[in-house]
C-alpha cells in the first residue's frame, strides 16, 4: 500500500527540492507584499493549518510547484509517488532562432523604466513615437470605412487593395503580375514567415544577407531550412559581395533573399548590382525574395529599382507595405506580389495559398486605405528631401557618429538606419552585447548589438535615427562621453 501525505509532508518536501527554510518563505513574502508572518509558516510546516488560497497560490510558485498538488486538490492527502511533476519548455525550433532587435538588451531597457529610468531608444523603426503622422487623408479614409470592415476578406485580400497594388507593381516595371498574384499580410512580417514556410523542407538551403533583417533568418530556420549569410561588403557601400554569393551557392540552395533598401545599413542597390544577383540566380536556378519596405523612403535623388524588374524569366516574391513610408506600423499593413515564372512554381503557389487561407485575412481595416495610401499624395516625399525631417536627421547622425573618435560609419541612402563600426581594437571589445548593456547602463540610450543582425563580428550596432535632431545631439553627446573612457573589461 502507498504511503499518503499530509499538506504540510508536501510543503517540507518542496522546501527541501528548492533548498528554503521558513526563513526564507518569510523573507519572499514580503518581497511579494503577501502579509504572511513566522507564526503562519510555523503552522503550516507543522500541520496545524492549512494556508488560504491566496498564500496557497504564493507558496506555489514561490517553490515552482503545482498549486494542486501542494494542496492535495482540495483534500488533505495525495499520494506523492504518484504525483511527478511536469514542466514545458520552449520548442528545440527556437534554439538557433534571433530575434534581438526586441532582446535582451531591450528587456534589460525595460526593466530599467520600470524601475523609473528614462531611456532614450534608438533601437526600432516605429515612426508614430518620434513625432511622424500618419497622413490625414489616410486616417479619415479609414474611419469612414471602419463599418464595411467587421467581417473576414477573401483570404488574399480585398480586391480594391489588391488592385492598386497592382497598379503600384505596373508602375515599378515588375512583369507578369495580376491582381490573383498579390497577398496582403499583417505587415510584410507575417508573409516573410508565410512565405518561408511554404518553400523550405528540413535542410534546404536559402542565401539571406549578412547583416540582415533578422526575422528572415528566424522564419527560415522555424521552417526548416538552414540560412546561409552571404556577406554585404562595407567598403562597398554595404552591397553583396558577389564572389561570396557563388561560393556559397550550391545544390541544396532554393533562392537568395535582397532586402532594399537594406535594414540595417540604410544601402540602396543601384541597378549594376541587382542586375549581377540576378545573373547568378539565373544561372544556379534560384527563386527571388525582394524586400522592398523602404522602396519610398529613398534620398539624395536616387532611384529604387525593383529587382523583380529585371527577371521576368525567374520567378520571384517582392515585399512591401505602408508602415514605413506612412508612418503607420501600428495597422501593420503589408503585401507580397509574385511575378516572373510563375509556371515554375505552381506547387509553392499552392502552399501560400493554403497558408493563406489558414490565417483567413489580414487586417481588413487597414486593407481599407490602401488604395488612398498609394494613389494619394506622398506626404513621405517631404521627410527625404533637403529641410525635410529624415533627410536632416540621416545627415546630423552621419556626420555626429564619424566625429567620434574610433567610430566610422557609411552614409546611408534609404530607409531610417545607420550601421555604424567600431574600432575593436581602441576599446577592447570582444562581445557587442555587452558593449549595449554598458552604454545603457552608463548614458540610458538604447541601441541593437551587430549581433541582432546575423553580423558575426563584434565591431557594429544599429541606430534608428527617427528622434528629432535635438533627441539625437542628446544621444550622440552621450555616446562621445562614453567611447572617451570606455573599455570593455
Amino acid at each position: 500500500m502507498n504511503q499518503t501525505f499530509t499538506f504540510a509532508d508536501r510543503l517540507k518536501s518542496a522546501m527541501e527540492q528548492k533548498h528554503m527554510k521558513q526563513v526564507d518563505l518569510i523573507h519572499a513574502a514580503e518581497t511579494a507584499g503577501i502579509k504572511v508572518g513566522k507564526s503562519h509558516i510555523s503552522q503550516y510546516v507543522s500541520g496545524k493549518t492549512v494556508p488560504r488560497a491566496e498564500i496557497l497560490h504564493f507558496l506555489s510558485e514561490t517553490l515552482d510547484v503545482d498549486a494542486d498538488w501542494l494542496s492535495g486538490n482540495g483534500g488533505n492527502t495525495v499520494n506523492l509517488e504518484t504525483s511527478p511533476r511536469r514542466t514545458f519548455s520552449k520548442s528545440t525550433k527556437l534554439d538557433n532562432v534571433l530575434y534581438d532587435v526586441r532582446g535582451p538588451v531591450v528587456d534589460e531597457a525595460n526593466r530599467m523604466e520600470r524601475n523609473g529610468t528614462h531611456i532614450l531608444k534608438l533601437n526600432i523603426g516605429n515612426p508614430a513615437p518620434f513625432g511622424f503622422r500618419t497622413p490625414d487623408e489616410v486616417i479619415y479614409d479609414m474611419r469612414h470605412q471602419l463599418a464595411d470592415c467587421q467581417g473576414y476578406s477573401a483570404s488574399q485580400g480585398l480586391f480594391a487593395a489588391r488592385k492598386a497594388i497592382m497598379q503600384y507593381a505596373q508602375l515599378k516595371k515588375i512583369p507578369n503580375v495580376d491582381i490573383d498574384d498579390i497577398y496582403t499580410g499583417n505587415g510584410v512580417s507575417e508573409l516573410i514567415n508565410l512565405s518561408m514556410s511554404a518553400l523550405l523542407d528540413d535542410g534546404d538551403e536559402i542565401l539571406i544577407p549578412s547583416p540582415d533583417y533578422p526575422l528572415w533568418t528566424a522564419c527560415a530556420t522555424l521552417a526548416g531550412g538552414k540560412a546561409v549569410h552571404y556577406i554585404c561588403d562595407e567598403q562597398s557601400e554595404w552591397y553583396p559581395d558577389m564572389e561570396d554569393i557563388k561560393r556559397k551557392v550550391n545544390s541544396r540552395t532554393k533562392a537568395i533573399v535582397l532586402i532594399n533598401p537594406n535594414n540595417p545599413t540604410g544601402a540602396l542597390y543601384p541597378r549594376e548590382v541587382l542586375q549581377q544577383i540576378v545573373d547568378i540566380a539565373r544561372e544556379h536556378q534560384l527563386m527571388i525574395f525582394s524586400d522592398e519596405i523602404y522602396d519610398r523612403l529613398v534620398m539624395d535623388g536616387e532611384e529604387h529599382v525593383s529587382i523583380a524588374s529585371l527577371a521576368p524569366d525567374l520567378f520571384c516574391v517582392t515585399f512591401s507595405g505602408l508602415s514605413k513610408s506612412h508612418m503607420i506600423a501600428g495597422f501593420r499593413i503589408g503585401w507580397m506580389i509574385l511575378s516572373g515564372a510563375k509556371n515554375k512554381a505552381k506547387g509553392y503557389i499552392e502552399g501560400i495559398n493554403m497558408l493563406s487561407s489558414m490565417r483567413l485575412c489580414s487586417n481588413v481595416p487597414a486593407q481599407s486605405i490602401v488604395q488612398t495610401a498609394l494613389g494619394g499624395y506622398q506626404s513621405v516625399n517631404e521627410y527625404i528631401q533637403p529641410g525635410g525631417r529624415v533627410y536632416e536627421q540621416r545627415e546630423f547622425i552621419y556626420k555626429a557618429l564619424n566625429d567620434i573618435p574610433g567610430i566610422s560609419a557609411v552614409k546611408p541612402r534609404a530607409a531610417f538606419y545607420i550601421f555604424p563600426k567600431i574600432d575593436t581594437e581602441k576599446f577592447n571589445i570582444y562581445n557587442d552585447e555587452q558593449f549595449a548593456l554598458d552604454f545603457l547602463h552608463d548614458k540610458q540610450v538604447l541601441i541593437v548589438p551587430g549581433k541582432g543582425f546575423n553580423w558575426n563580428q563584434p565591431d557594429h550596432f544599429r541606430i534608428v535615427y527617427l528622434p528629432d535632431i535635438r533627441q539625437l545631439d542628446k544621444a550622440m553627446k552621450k555616446m562621445k562621453e562614453f567611447f572617451a573612457t570606455y573599455k570593455q573589461v
